[in-house]
């Protein structure tokens, strides 16, 4: 039996703490209940959202329509070899802690993406990345419902085209399937590779007085880090990084470095350069500003906030004025990595 709640807040279902309202909303806890759901008239007659931990929407408006939250559980070990362990995580599981499930099990690779917010099938779907490491670099692969045929697929690597902050789910097949596992490929103790790349990373470290760090003692630095420079959205309504970091060409680097001799910047594989956003956002007088009970967080110019009394369309537009302002003084685009809905 299906349980529709209806008129019912979307104010515990979003980080942002936004209150707008659905006009259905069903949690769904098993891939059989989604696949009936599938063949209900509420489904088939209203327009349909689905959300993990709406740790990554802005909800700019009501929803006039059914609101699908995936609560879909289940840790599994479906593989191993002498280096490796194959994990199957229900797509509704909570990323963080996940990543401290395995963690606990001495599986190393996922320990740089400790206390991003989110769900584990939400997690393909924007390739989400910290220091260094992006979810591609342990997916083995991932279940997914079609919402037409009602059937479980499967997608490889190669079929899930993950790019930066990108996957084929936020184009392509965007809105046409619901990810209900997660499969992952972690190393064993004695095998793992620690990515330390990201210097902020190794000062916490040397701190610590940490020499020869575990995956344990990498992923409780990268907390530390997270938890000092992003507010709990508990405790201020937020979505984490609102714009994806830009990367330009070599030459227009050179260009902004002789403007500005401090721009922080990162040179990627394909020789491209990555530039900090909440770098330019606070260089352009941002930081902490404040309108219509909404701003730019104080500590972290990339974080906007919900002081408690804004609207998803103020965001929305204090999104466009950043953004405005952003192409007029460096002539950088910056695109957001949060979905509006």
């Amino acid at each position: 039996m299906l349980n529709f709640l209806k008129s019912e807040s979307l104010r515990s279902y979003n980080t942002f703490g936004f209150s707008a309202v659905a006009d259905l909303l069903i949690e769904i806890n098993t891939i059989e209940e989604f696949q009936l759901l599938l063949e209900s008239k509420e489904w088939k007659e209203n327009s349909h959202l689905i959300l993990g931990g709406g740790s990554n929407i802005l909800l700019t408006d009501d929803f006039h329509g059914l609101v699908v939250i995936n609560k879909i559980s289940g840790i599994k070990k479906v593989a191993e070899d002498d280096e490796t362990v194959t994990v199957k995580v229900g797509g509704g599981v909570n990323w963080h802690e996940f990543v401290l499930f395995t963690i606990n099990n001495d599986w190393g690779g996922l320990e740089n993406l400790s206390l991003i917010p989110g769900t584990v099938g939400a997690a393909p779907m924007q390739n989400i990345g910290a220091y260094g490491i992006e979810i591609k670099d342990t997916f083995e692969n991932l279940e997914a419902v079609n919402l037409e045929s009602g059937e479980i697929e499967s997608f490889n690597t190669d079929a899930c085209k993950f790019g930066y902050r990108e996957s084929v789910f936020k184009h392509k097949l965007k809105g046409k399937y619901l990810i209900v596992s997660v499969s992952f490929r972690l190393h064993k103790k004695n095998f793992h590779k620690l990515s330390l790349e990201y210097g902020v990373i190794r000062d916490v470290l040397e701190q610590r007085d940490i020499n020869k760090p575990s995956i344990k003692d990498v992923s409780n630095a990268v907390i530390e880090i997270r938890e000092s420079k992003l507010p709990n959205p508990a405790e201020i309504g937020n979505s984490g990084s609102f714009f994806k970091n830009p990367i330009i060409d070599k030459f227009q680097f050179e260009a902004l470095k002789e403007q500005y001799p401090s721009i922080p910047s990162y040179e990627l594989e394909s020789g491209q350069i990555k530039l900090a956003a909440g770098w330019l956002i606070e260089k352009a007088g941002w930081k902490g500003y404040e309108e219509n009970g909404v701003g730019v967080h104080h500590k972290q110019a990339l974080v906007l906030v919900n002081h408690g009394q804004g609207r998803g369309r103020d965001i929305l537009n204090l999104a466009k004025k950043i953004q405005s302002s952003i192409q007029s003084e460096f002539g950088i685009e910056l695109s957001p990595e949060v979905n509006f809905i």
